[in-house]
């Protein structure tokens, strides 16, 4: 072969397996150093991948509920002219890919004695349909019945149950500030039907939100009109950019919000989560690349004869460095390619592996009854993989320098004296 001897050197120390108590040991040694990495970048790809899986599954059923991204007056106040501001905004982004009117406000939600607080919604049940997912499911449905004057209203499923109300039954939504008389303020109030239930699995919308005729909603809260234009983006993954983009494109008189700022306590967990989990799991990786250190200067100890015969033959200390480098790097390669390996086939099988072993075991590791989820779900992504993949080499490259360079100073007349 043509490579280096640098290289043949070190490749062959790696795979190195020769009879002997102690260069058993050494490769023994060796073995459980590679056996380390790939384990730990496989714990990190599966862990990283199933927290993905769990992100996304909120967050589709959350954004099957809200848009992406919502556009308010600033002072608080209606759109006149919501079409034009839905215009704007598409021609301020090609990513805006529907709009849509809509009335918000929290108020109570009663029946008899009881009472709940909501966040009322008041949609156009023509236009809601582009923008979000629970509209379309439900368009020819409950939706459908929503019509302006009827005073019908579509309620969570967990917000009728704690109502104990079903379809057909009548409650009182009760709004915010009141109704000034001469016998002092009043609330304002009015009966509602229910037309329909939904369930997105999300109990924070499955729990205190309710839908109601965007016309019924601006004569009940006195808006005067939409207060906030919805709108669906092609990238939910844009939400943010694109909300600064419209901001500065239609100017100091709205205010722009996307999803990811709407729920900023949720998202800005999640994000900080996966950064310590990303940051525990690397420092597994990294106890067992650093495993390499005392393989390596075992190794030096062990071929410190043949280090003397390669210099007195006239290999310079830079070769000697090179040649244990590339023993450490190829462990460090090898373990990390079959961690990655390894983690991957895990994670894009997981919903078959999990199974089998709540079945073996005979227990749930997710209950329905307790979890919104009841499957294991798992998205590996490149994003995660790469830098998991890079950083196990870039340990295992760190882990040779200072056995290498140890090897590189060892002095020939010194070495063969007890030869």
């Amino acid at each position: 072969m043509d490579w280096p001897y640098e290289l043949q050197i070190g490749w062959r120390y790696t795979r190195s397996g020769r009879a002997g108590r102690r260069n058993g040991f050494i490769s023994f040694i060796s073995g459980v150093s590679m056996l380390g990495i790939a384990l730990g970048v496989a714990a990190l790809i599966i862990v990283l991948s199933v927290m993905n899986g769990f992100q996304k599954e909120v967050r589709d059923r959350m954004l099957s509920v809200v848009a992406h991204v919502e556009v308010y007056e600033a002072q608080g106040g209606a759109f006149p002219d919501w079409q034009a501001v839905a215009r704007q905004a598409r021609a301020a982004s090609p990513q805006v890919q529907g709009a849509a009117p809509f009335v918000a406000t929290q108020a109570l939600v009663a029946r008899g004695e009881d009472m709940r607080g909501a966040v009322v919604r008041g949609i156009s049940p023509a236009d809601e349909a582009q923008v979000t997912v629970l509209a379309r499911e439900l368009r020819d449905g409950a939706l459908a019945r929503l019509q302006p004057g009827q005073w019908g209203i579509v309620l969570g499923a967990e917000l009728a149950r704690s109502l104990g109300v079903r379809e057909g039954d009548a409650v009182t939504l009760v709004a915010p500030g009141g109704q000034v008389t001469p016998a002092g303020v009043l609330p304002r109030y009015r009966q509602f039907t229910v037309v329909g239930t939904f369930h997105v699995g999300h109990y924070e919308y499955d729990s205190g939100l309710a839908l109601i005729h965007i016309d019924d909603a601006a004569r009940l809260f006195r808006t005067g009109g939409p207060t906030g234009v919805q709108l669906r983006l092609a990238d939910v993954h844009q939400a943010r950019a694109v909300g600064d983009v419209l901001q500065s494109s239609l100017g100091p008189g709205v205010r722009v919000s996307d999803w990811t700022r709407t729920n900023r306590n949720w998202y800005d967990a999640v994000q900080l989560e996966k950064r310590m989990m990303f940051i525990i799991l690397t420092l597994i990786v990294a106890v067992a690349a650093f495993n390499l250190v005392s393989t390596l200067v075992m190794t030096v100890t062990d071929k410190r004869a043949d280090i003397a015969i390669l210099r007195t033959l006239g290999a310079s200390p830079r070769s000697i460095m090179g040649i244990f480098i590339v023993q450490g790097a190829a462990s460090g390669v090898i373990g990390t390619v079959l961690g990655v390996g390894l983690g991957l086939l895990v994670a894009v099988n997981i919903d078959v592996i999990v199974p089998a072993i709540e079945r073996l075991l005979n227990v749930s590791f997710l209950p329905g009854n307790i979890y919104l989820i009841t499957r294991m779900p798992s998205d590996p992504q490149r994003g995660d993989i790469v830098p998991i993949a890079v950083i196990s080499l870039a340990l295992a490259f760190l882990a040779t320098l200072y056995p290498s360079w140890r090897a590189s100073r060892v002095q020939p007349a010194e070495a063969l004296r007890h030869e």
